[in-house]
């Protein structure tokens, strides 16, 4: 017999174990099936035609929103949130996150889509965060541009190409950006979860902090939203240092 310490899971023999995760495993699969009928779903949307010539602007200056395909069919952008005039350390800790989980789309490529991440900060700070933050995926401003390309920021969107003919095919924002962080989902298969506290969680459980606690930290790993934190990606970066402000006004987030 083992005494299950509190706050843990209970402790049983391998059989007793995995009776119960068979018996999860059927849920699973039937939620693995339900994501497969949404993405079909998905797919049978309508689509929006829009000006494929308007222009964004990249490294090389200004460009059509066309160019942002790389010459294959589908593209995907992630619309990053940005604080103007703000050092490195005061820009969007979610994005921050988020963007960190694809540094590189070698993979989309492969598949036939291309990636970018489109925000509405001036090129110039945005080429000076680009470069800080070691970022390989292009990144472009579209600043003053109008949706779809512009428009509201921190969603993830999908497009499509017929020639010279672009299309609106799909967007989210709020969880349904998740799937572009792969440590959601890895930490919702830990017994404690994300931590947060909005979590179901057996009595007993650590309570949890809100949502996206862990975003931004100190130059020691302490959670923190206080004039001397980063985002989290950003103290790895060479140079990273405490500093004093976020440099920015309103809400963290």
């Amino acid at each position: 017999m083992t005494t299950t310490p509190p706050g843990r899971p209970p402790v049983v023999d391998l059989a007793t174990w995995q009776a119960a995760r068979d018996e999860l495993l059927v849920r699973e699969k039937a939620h693995t099936h339900e994501g497969d009928a949404i993405a079909a779903a998905r797919r049978r949307l309508p689509m929006v035609e829009f000006d494929g010539t308007v222009e964004v602007v990249g490294p090389a200056g200004p460009v059509p929103f066309l160019n942002l395909f790389q010459g294959r069919d589908e593209l995907l952008v992630y619309k990053h949130m940005w604080y103007d005039g703000a050092p490195h350390q005061g820009q969007c800790e979610g994005c921050t996150n988020l963007a960190w989980h694809l540094k590189d789309a070698v993979y989309l490529n492969a598949r036939g889509v291309s990636f970018a991440i489109l925000t509405t900060g001036r090129w110039d700070e945005v080429a000076a965060y680009v470069e800080f933050m070691g970022y390989t995926q292009p990144w472009y401003s579209v600043r003053d541009v109008e949706e779809p390309v512009g428009g509201a920021m921190a969603h993830l969107t999908s497009f499509l190409r017929d020639g010279d003919r672009v299309f609106l095919t799909y967007s989210t924002t709020g969880r349904g950006n998740e799937r572009f962080a792969g440590s959601f989902g890895l930490l919702d298969m830990t017994p404690y979860g994300r931590g947060e506290a909005w979590e179901d969680k057996p009595e007993g459980w650590p309570e949890g902090r809100p949502p996206c606690w862990y975003w931004r930290t100190d130059a020691d790993g302490n959670v923190t939203w206080g004039p001397t934190s980063r985002p989290v990606p950003q103290w790895t970066r060479p140079g990273a240092t405490p500093v004093e402000t976020l440099g920015r006004q309103g809400p963290h987030r």
